[in-house]
C-alpha cells in the first residue's frame, strides 16, 4: 500500500526546484525554450534601493513581475527608466512582447502611457479594486 504524499509549504529552494523541473518539462515540448530572470535595481548615492524591477524572459517574451518605486522617489522618472531598460533588454533577447499585471490602486495609467494595452481586467480583485493584465508588442 502506497503512502499518501503530504502537502507542505515549500521553502524558496523548493520553489526554485519546482520551477526548474517545469522549465525542463517545457523545454522537452517547446524548442528553444529559455527562462532567465532579469532583475534591475535603482540605488541612490547611499547605495539604498529606491526602485526595482523583477522580470523573466520566457521563450519569446518578457514577463514583468514587479515594478516598485519608493514613495519618496515617485514622480521623478525612475519607473520610466526601469521600464525602458527592461524593454531594451527584452528586444536584445529577441522578445516579441512584454506582459505584466497591476492593480487599480497601483499604476494602470502609467503602463498605458508607455504603450501597454489591456488584455484583461478582473473585477473585485482585491475586493473593491481591479486587476489589470497588460501586453506590449515589441515589433
Amino acid at each position: 500500500m502506497m503512502n499518501t504524499p503530504k502537502i507542505i509549504k515549500g521553502t524558496n529552494d523548493e520553489a526554485n526546484y519546482v520551477r526548474k523541473k517545469l522549465i525542463e518539462f517545457n523545454s522537452k515540448n517547446v524548442p528553444n525554450g529559455i527562462y532567465e530572470e532579469i532583475n534591475l535595481c535603482l540605488k541612490d548615492d547611499q547605495e539604498e534601493i529606491i526602485a526595482g524591477l523583477n522580470s523573466a524572459v520566457c521563450w519569446n517574451w518578457m514577463e514583468i513581475d514587479i515594478l516598485w518605486v519608493d514613495d519618496e522617489h515617485r514622480g521623478q522618472g525612475h519607473g520610466k527608466r526601469l521600464l525602458e531598460e527592461a524593454e531594451q533588454i527584452a528586444r536584445a533577447k529577441n522578445c516579441t512582447f512584454i506582459k505584466l499585471n497591476t492593480f487599480s490602486f497601483q499604476a494602470p495609467e502609467f503602463y498605458k502611457k508607455y504603450g501597454y494595452e489591456v488584455m484583461a481586467i478582473i473585477e473585485n480583485a482585491p475586493l473593491g479594486n481591479k486587476h489589470y493584465y497588460y501586453k506590449k508588442c515589441l515589433n
